[in-house]
C-alpha cells in the first residue's frame, strides 16, 4: 500500500499556500517538492507528527527546480547526505550550483527573497539523479513514472502514480486551493511558453488522471475538467497581455490594468479573504512580467 498525505508548509504563516507531498511505500519515504528554506521548521514539525525526521527520508522528487518548490533541498542533504534528488536535466546544474538562479529571483523578489523563500544551499552532485522524461521510478511498492512537461518552465516534470491514478503536477495545472473552484494560472519569468504548456496538458489529460496534485494547493478531483477549464485560462491570460501591449499603454500602466482586471475577476467570485489569498499566491506582477516576455518574444518571432 502507499499513502500519499500532504504536508501544508503554513508558506510565511499563510495555510492552504504550499503543499509538499509525502509519499511511503514499503518503508520507502519520499517528498515531492520539499519547499522552501524558509518553511523548513514546518516541515520538520509536520513530519515529525507522523514520526518522520529528515534523516528518515530516502529520496526527494523535484517538479521543478524553483524556490517555494525546490528551495530547501541543500537544506536537507546537510542533515541526510544520503538522499537522492530526482530533477529534471536543465535544472540539476542550477540545484548544484544555484548562483544564477538565486541572481534571476534577486532580480525580481529584491529584498524580499530572503524572507521569502529564505537561503537556496547548493545539492552535491552526486545526490543529483538527472531526468529527461520516460523514467520508470521505485519507491517501495510505488511506481513513478516521469514525464517532461514544459509550458511552466522549460525543466518541468509530471510525476504519473498510474495505479491510484494520481499526477503530480506541479505547477503545470496552476493555483487552486483544494475544494475550490477558483483556477488561476501561475506564469512567471523566464520560461512560460504556450504551446508547449498546451501540449504537457494534453499528455497529462491522455492519462485519465482520477486526480491532479497542485503544489498550490492540494488535489484537484475533476482533473478532465480543470485541465481543459485552465487550457482556456492560459489562453485569456496571454489575450489580454496582448492586448495591453498592442494598447501602446505604458508598461506600469498596463501592467497595472492586467492585475486590476484578474483582481475585479476575483472580487466577482471570491470572498474578501479568498481574493488577498488568491492574490498573494498568484504573484500577479510576477505573471504579467512572464506572460509579457512570452508575448513579446512571440511577436519578434520570424513568420514561417
Amino acid at each position: 500500500m502507499t499513502d500519499f498525505t500532504t504536508i501544508d508548509l503554513h508558506w510565511t504563516g499563510r495555510p492552504k499556500s504550499i503543499a509538499s507531498l509525502l509519499i511511503e511505500s514499503a518503508g520507502v519515504k519520499a517528498l515531492v517538492d520539499p519547499g522552501p528554506q524558509s518553511t523548513l521548521p514546518t516541515l520538520r514539525a509536520r513530519l515529525g507528527d507522523r514520526g518522520i525526521d529528515f534523516r528518515s527520508l530516502d529520496t526527494i522528487l523535484l517538479t521543478h527546480i524553483h524556490l517555494d518548490h525546490a528551495g530547501a533541498t541543500g537544506s536537507l542533504l546537510r542533515e541526510n547526505p544520503n538522499l537522492k534528488v530526482y530533477v529534471h536535466e536543465l535544472g540539476a546544474p542550477h540545484m548544484a550550483d544555484p548562483a544564477r538562479l538565486l541572481a534571476s529571483a534577486g532580480r525580481l523578489y529584491g529584498g524580499e527573497l530572503r524572507t521569502l523563500y529564505g537561503d537556496f544551499e547548493p545539492v552535491p552532485k552526486p545526490n543529483l539523479l538527472s531526468l529527461r522524461g520516460g523514467e520508470l521510478i521505485r519507491l517501495g511498492n510505488a511506481e513513478l513514472v516521469v514525464h517532461y512537461t514544459p509550458g511552466h518552465a522549460s525543466h518541468h516534470v509530471t510525476f504519473w502514480e498510474p495505479s491510484s491514478g494520481t499526477a503530480l503536477v506541479g505547477d503545470t495545472a496552476g493555483v487552486r486551493v483544494e475544494g475550490d473552484r477558483f483556477l488561476i494560472p501561475a506564469t512567471p519569468p523566464p520560461d512560460i511558453d504556450l504551446e508547449s504548456w498546451n501540449a504537457s496538458l494534453d499528455k497529462i489529460a491522455s492519462w485519465n488522471p482520477s486526480r491532479l496534485f497542485l503544489t498550490h494547493f492540494g488535489y484537484v478531483e475533476d482533473a478532465a475538467a480543470h485541465i481543459a477549464h485552465y487550457k482556456q485560462r492560459l489562453e485569456d491570460w496571454v489575450e489580454r497581455t496582448r492586448r495591453l501591449l498592442e494598447s501602446g499603454a505604458d508598461p506600469s500602466e498596463a501592467e497595472q490594468q492586467f492585475i486590476d482586471s484578474i483582481a475585479r475577476e476575483m472580487r466577482e467570485t471570491l470572498s474578501r479573504g479568498d481574493v488577498e489569498h488568491y492574490m498573494f499566491n498568484a504573484g500577479l506582477r510576477l505573471s504579467w512580467l512572464g506572460l509579457l516576455r512570452y508575448v513579446r518574444k512571440r511577436t519578434r518571432a520570424p513568420a514561417r
